[in-house]
């Protein structure tokens, strides 16, 4: 089998040379884009924000894939958008613009056909129009209601020619109004978790105690006179290492845990006689359904404890919630 020869010094710094010389270029292409956040970007956000229906971004081979990503990030964030593909927009796809919309297109070079041919059509709508272009004298920035510069002195390609830098640009100029736009409308960690369920974020933003704790007959419990025999077996029989103990009125006096059990059995303490109230932990930390799931955690790290009883209003029990709960919903 034959070994695949590995490069040479000589090569190996070269390649690390043009890695460097990559970011290099992209970096001052992006530094570039501070002095561009002026009266236009603001014209930009106001257009955007006074929309009543959507932002529509347009955009061209690499500039398509960089318009994806910025309609993605604007809705995400609270600004409600999607991209059409120009070439299909010819063909039927401009019938997804509305008159309440407003348009974003890219275009490095100003002058995209595509672009260019469905012109006319938006500008017949009367929907704002707002370009990123790198060419201040095209055609597509003259058109513009507002158009953003996003030129570069140079691509990132050695040959000048590949859309690199540009892209960059671009991008970095889409994310500066979204998070703009996200700012000015109050948008908030739980209006993203709302669009984020599926993430992280989502589930410890919006899932609550009572979603995931155990209730009913799962809830490993036993009254102040019972036995620590009785407070053993069903600690056992529940399987989440503590038990509840509460008082004929189902108020939680207090929990027994793992950790109870074997400060209990140092002092030598006969199971069968001993009533597990004499060996509880009283005064014991408790959380309540409608907390969310994230602030259960909080409480379990700050007091160093691997399960709740879950309480109503008046301290009584509905529920328990162990770490391994919080582990197998994702919030940790």
């Amino acid at each position: 089998m034959n070994q695949k020869q590995q490069p040479s010094a000589e090569e190996s710094e070269r390649l690390q040379a043009l890695g460097l010389a990559v970011i290099r270029h992209e970096t001052e292409a992006v530094q570039a884009m501070a002095s561009r956040i002026d009266h236009d970007f603001v014209r930009a956000c106001n257009f955007m924000l006074n929309c009543s229906g959507r932002i529509v971004v347009l955009g061209m081979g690499k500039s398509g894939h960089i318009g994806h990503k910025i309609a993605a990030t604007l809705a995400s964030t609270g600004s409600p958008a999607f991209f059409v593909h120009p070439g299909e927009a010819s063909h039927g796809d401009l019938g997804m613009i509305t008159a309440s919309d407003v348009v974003l297109a890219l275009s490095n070079s100003g002058e995209t056909s595509e672009l260019l041919t469905i012109l006319p059509l938006i500008k017949r709508l009367g929907v704002p129009l707002i370009a990123l272009t790198g060419n201040q004298k095209s055609n597509m920035a003259r058109e513009a209601d507002v158009n953003i510069d996003v030129s570069v002195a140079q691509e990132a390609c050695p040959l000048n020619l590949a859309p690199t830098s540009s892209t960059t640009a671009a991008l970095v100029m889409g994310d500066a109004l979204a998070i703009a736009l996200l700012e000015a409308r109050g948008f908030t960690e739980h209006d993203f978790a709302k669009s984020h369920p599926g993430g992280t974020l989502g589930r410890r933003l919006l899932l609550h105690i009572g979603d995931i704790m155990h209730s009913g007959a799962e809830i490993p419990q036993v009254r102040t006179d019972a036995s620590l025999r009785d407070g053993l077996m069903e600690m056992t029989d529940k399987g989440l290492g503590m038990t509840v103990v509460v008082n004929p009125n189902n108020v939680v006096a207090g929990v027994f845990t793992d950790g109870d059990l074997r400060r209990t059995l140092d002092l030598g303490v006969d199971i069968h006689s001993c009533e597990i109230s004499e060996v509880m932990t009283g005064q014991c930390q408790t959380a309540q359904a409608d907390m969310l799931a994230a602030e259960a955690l909080q409480i379990m790290q700050e007091k160093k404890i691997n399960a709740l009883p879950i309480v109503d209003q008046e301290q009584r029990l509905v529920g328990t919630i162990s770490m391994h709960d919080l582990l197998r919903a994702g919030v940790v």
